[in-house]
């Protein structure tokens, strides 16, 4: 593994432990020319993973990119960064038991929304509105709409 620091391909691990309730490795590294440690994670990939988007180009499947914009719609959340850690992980996890090597960015949306909906509403809220591209008051008007329960009118009248 390269150093971050000074670019030395030779590092050492010192130690090594499950994480990410074990599906991940997580491994403390130390650099003997520049004296750097640093942290590195292995994981497991079933597949390589290519994302279609809306405009026909292909990229590459970025966890990182996943997990960013996750982190970013759970901001000042009262949610556990293991949690998150652990959301993630499962909606790779996922993707990749979908058994297709070519995912479209809908499908992606699709289930980090759902992944979202079962721990915040707010994360929810705040992913959909990008993901959904709201243009105008109107749109998230009716997406929340969508979301509140339908209040059932008071048959006996006012008391």
């Amino acid at each position: 593994m390269r150093c971050p620091f000074c670019g030395h391909i030779d590092t050492q691990v010192k130690d090594s432990r499950p994480a990410e309730d074990h599906v991940a490795i997580r491994r403390r590294r130390f650099c003997p020319a520049c004296g750097g440690r640093f942290t590195t994670y292995e994981r497991v990939q079933l597949r390589d993973l290519v994302v279609l988007k809306s405009n026909g180009r292909r990229e590459d499947f970025d966890r990182e990119k996943l997990e960013r914009s996750i982190r970013i719609a759970m901001r000042k959340r009262p949610i556990e960064p293991e949690r998150i850690d652990q959301m993630v992980t499962g909606i790779v996890r996922r993707l990749e038991s979908l058994g297709e090597s070519e995912i479209t960015s809908r499908q992606i949306g699709q289930i980090v929304m759902e992944a979202l909906a079962r721990i915040d509403t707010v994360a929810y809220v705040r992913f959909a509105s990008v993901y959904m591209n709201f243009q105008a008051v109107g749109d998230f008007d009716r997406f929340m709409a969508e979301l509140r329960p339908q209040e059932i009118p008071d048959e006996t009248g006012p008391s």
